[in-house]
């Protein structure tokens, strides 16, 4: 099984719509790195795109994308429920997730993806 890793994209304050108690969305993302994929294989016209688009990446008017970002996992927390949780994201922090017998949990991972 290969591991993934989630990063966390973005923190929310929210209030909840039937309590109006405080809370937290909190929005993790997998991230993977960009391959060249399609272009690679194609002919020359694509070539001739990739080129020009890698000139104007190198003169800074596209910049690189180096990764791929999908959204994974989005939390609607309430305030107890983050304390309960015990986990004190914060953005770009980043975790090993693991998916087993009907269970996710999250450990943190303390080198970059």
């Amino acid at each position: 099984m290969d591991k993934k890793y989630v990063r966390v994209h973005r923190i929310t304050s929210i209030n909840d719509p039937e309590t109006g108690l405080p809370g937290k969305q909190i929005e993790l993302v997998e991230v993977r790195p960009r391959t060249s994929g399609v272009l690679s294989e194609a002919g020359d016209e694509a070539r001739l795109i990739k080129g020009i688009l890698s000139q104007f990446q190198n003169l800074g008017i596209f910049p690189p994308i180096r990764e791929i970002v999908l959204p994974k996992i989005t939390m609607f927390l309430t305030e107890d429920e983050y304390e309960r949780l015990g986990i004190r994201f914060e953005v770009n922090d980043t975790y090993e997730i693991v998916l087993k017998d009907g269970a996710i949990s999250l450990k943190p991972f303390k080198e970059g993806i």
